[in-house]
């Protein structure tokens, strides 16, 4: 006959048994899911290109995730200093409850409007609607300073040579309001009570807003800040 403190060891042995043949399935820590850290590229980059104009487009590839823990809060971002491209790595970073990154390749394409020269623009000259028709294409293989708006080109006089059929870019085109270096300009001081005028040479280039030297006629060199096309007020 066997003892009844034996019998119960043997069965509390096939509990423990059971229950740890259960763990592996059970207790096994979850992975993270590959299509859920490509919905959130997807999301992610629609989110950026929504600020171009035009319809974006794209194709995000399968993660290479290899094994990382599920993650509660994922993040996607851009590299320092990257701007979109036609093909990219975005980053990935789990917040929690572990923290891990992994990056995925990317395919975007944005296809929208921008604007041409229908003339030889000559350096001098003033941009009007006129000069300007527009083209469709995926703007992000542009160069990052086409102009996709008109109205940041009309009125704006041409710094350099713009080609018949050639895409307008801001680079070759000056604020009206702009200084330019070498041109005299007036200056102004204003204080408590007075303001003082004079004249002076600009010594850099600057649109309104931007601070430059100005050489005064009395030879000192001054810094000021560009109001118009033919003022500088003074720091004081």
């Amino acid at each position: 006959m066997q003892k009844p403190w034996l019998i119960f060891a043997l069965a509390l042995g096939s509990v423990f048994t059971t229950v740890h043949a259960a763990l592996p399935a059970n207790a096994a820590a979850a992975v993270q899911d590959p299509a859920l850290v490509a919905a959130e590229v997807e999301d992610f980059l629609r989110s950026q290109a929504s600020t171009y104009s035009g319809s974006a487009h794209v194709t995000v590839e399968t993660p290479r995730i290899q094994n990382q823990p599920a993650c509660d809060q994922l993040q996607a971002y851009l590299p320092s200093g990257q701007r979109l491209r036609s093909r990219m790595s975005v980053g990935v970073r789990c917040v929690a409850p572990e923290v891990w990154t992994s990056h995925v390749k990317t395919t975007l394409s944005i296809q929208g409007y921008y604007y041409v020269a229908n003339r030889n623009i000559e350096v001098g000259e003033v941009v009007s609607l006129d000069d300007m028709a527009a083209r469709e294409g995926d703007i992000l293989r542009l160069a990052n300073n086409i102009i996709f708006d008109p109205s940041q080109a009309v009125g704006y006089i041409a710094s350099q040579r713009i080609r018949a059929g050639g895409p307008i870019k801001s680079s070759a085109l000056r604020d009206p309001d702009s200084i330019q270096r070498g041109q005299m300009v007036r200056t102004e001081a204003r204080g408590a009570g007075f303001v003082a005028t004079g004249e002076g040479q600009a010594l850099q280039n600057g649109a309104p807003g931007a601070q430059i030297q100005v050489r005064a006629s009395s030879g000192q060199v001054i810094s000021g800040v560009v109001v118009n096309a033919h003022t500088v007020r003074i720091v004081m």
